[in-house]
């Protein structure tokens, strides 16, 4: 298949809270395109996600998260005829089907133990060319006696553990991002909440984050806040960022001195940077991944809560030898950069090498 003709359709879960997946599939989708220019990225997102009218690709918009619309998914499907669909932690059994009946190859990306429970379901697997596990093995928990049994009999899919996704990023845009702030690498803390926007059970975690951001700066510690805005005001060493592409994101964790996250993909980003971390679980899905960052000696986690987060900070900020023992530690444990080989395989999955 030419590179013209190959259609990639990106089916990740969307709504009015969190983007991890959309920014994941963005991410790939972008590093796509600039090899293959050629190449037709399609996306399928929630109308009610904040990021979806940013949407650099043509997309198609639903009431809410594609799982839960499959007639629409479908006809989609069999409107596009996609080379490939890339599923990430979305997706219903009819849906799989459609694309397969279609003749796409599928790609089926879970970050959640859940969906990838569903992703071992031996109907899936006959037609899921390969499973993708969105953190590090260390992380996820090696397969289980189970799932290489099912593997085993059914002969597929590959399964692959993502440590991270990130971008190519540009060194002279990061320096040029940090001069228009007025702050050099290795000045900052950087704090990245996540989304922007609250999760059950965690409503008040944006005014939480916000509130470290201003104590951190009142010590006279510089902090580059994203995407949290409507509690205060930049100035006296506090910089508001928005929300910003992930290539962009990158090259400000790369240049931190520090970094407070949730604990989604920008913690596995901070760790792949190799950037000290303090790890906050903000949503019921973050919880396992914090912990057992921590009690592997890879970040230190302290609970959604002012002065647990700001305690744990200053630890680190004030502690030069820690610091560099837990970046000693993350090094050790080589959280890589999955990129190029996430690369090869749409790549060929979707008939353009």
């Amino acid at each position: 298949m030419s590179e013209g003709s190959a259609r990639v359709l990106f089916v990740p879960v969307s709504g009015p809270r969190g983007m991890g997946e959309y920014a994941r599939s963005l991410a790939i989708a972008k590093a796509a395109v600039r090899r293959w220019p050629r190449l037709y990225v399609h996306f399928v997102l929630s109308a009610a996600a904040p990021y979806a009218a940013e949407t650099p690709f043509p997309s198609t918009f639903l009431p809410s998260s594609p799982t839960f619309h499959i007639p629409e998914v479908n006809a989609l499907i069999r409107g596009l005829k996609p080379s490939l669909v890339v599923f990430d932690n979305a997706g219903r059994t009819a849906q799989i089907d459609a694309a397969h009946a279609c003749g796409a190859r599928i790609i089926f990306i879970s970050s959640r133990r859940r969906q990838r429970r569903k992703a071992f379901r031996l109907r899936w697997m006959r037609f899921i060319d390969e499973h993708w596990i969105a953190c590090p093995e260390l992380i996820a928990g090696s397969l289980t006696p189970i799932e290489r049994f099912k593997l085993r009999l059914s002969g597929r899919p590959r399964v692959r553990f993502l440590d991270t996704v990130l971008p190519e990023t540009d060194g002279s845009a990061a320096e040029e991002f940090l001069s228009r702030l007025q702050l050099h690498a290795g000045d900052y803390v950087l704090i990245v909440p996540g989304s922007g926007t609250p999760h059950p059970g965690a409503e008040d975690a944006p005014e939480i984050f916000a509130t470290v951001a201003q104590r951190l700066a009142r010590r006279g510690c510089p902090v580059v806040l994203v995407g949290v805005t409507e509690w205060l005001e930049a100035g006296s060493g506090l910089h508001l960022v928005p929300r910003i592409p992930m290539d962009e994101l990158c090259g400000l964790i790369c240049g931190a001195r520090m970094v407070i996250s949730n604990g989604g993909d920008t913690l596995l980003q901070a760790l792949a940077c190799r950037r000290a971390c303090v790890g906050v679980p903000v949503a019921r899905d973050q919880y396992r991944r914090v912990a057992r960052c921590a009690d592997n000696g890879l970040i230190a986690a302290a609970r959604l809560d002012v002065r647990a987060i700001e305690s744990a900070a200053i630890g680190l900020l004030e502690n030069d030898d820690a610091r560099g023992e837990l970046e000693a530690r993350i090094a050790r444990h080589r959280m890589d950069n999955a990129m190029e080989m996430v690369l090869g395989a749409l790549g060929t999955l979707s008939g353009v090498i």
